[in-house]
């Protein structure tokens, strides 16, 4: 048998009572109950990233590369970097002004129209 060790540790009261009805229909102790527990958790449950995340070869080399270098950035400087970039398409394409067609019933409709959009309205 390997030598035991005392840890402590906190859990909600649930789960401490669900371990508690466990070892009890068990016949064994709360601390036996635990041990399988952990023991039964095998690291392959633990949602990890996939390896692909980042694509192969080279290209992920670079991505990796990029984004390290990202996170030694303050975040005052990363979103400066991230606004400096979202102008890019605007340089390269600018915006073509919008062509707007209204129609109106009657003269006076217009007239109306006109005078709100002079007051701001």
């Amino acid at each position: 048998m390997s030598k035991l060790v005392r840890v402590t540790i906190t859990v909600p009261r649930d789960v401490l009572a669900s371990a508690d009805g466990r070892a009890k229909r068990l016949g064994r102790s709360r601390s036996w109950v635990v041990a399988e527990a952990v023991r039964a958790y095998q690291p392959s449950d633990v949602v990890r990233e996939p390896t692909a995340a980042y694509g192969e070869g080279e290209f992920a080399d670079a991505r990796r590369k990029q984004l390290a270098a990202d996170l030694r950035l303050s975040p005052a400087e990363r979103l400066h970097s991230a606004e400096e970039i979202a102008r890019i398409p605007r340089l390269v394409k600018p915006r073509r002004r919008r062509t707007q067609i209204i129609g109106f019933d009657s003269f006076e409709d217009y007239f109306e129209w006109k005078k709100a959009r002079r007051a701001g309205a």
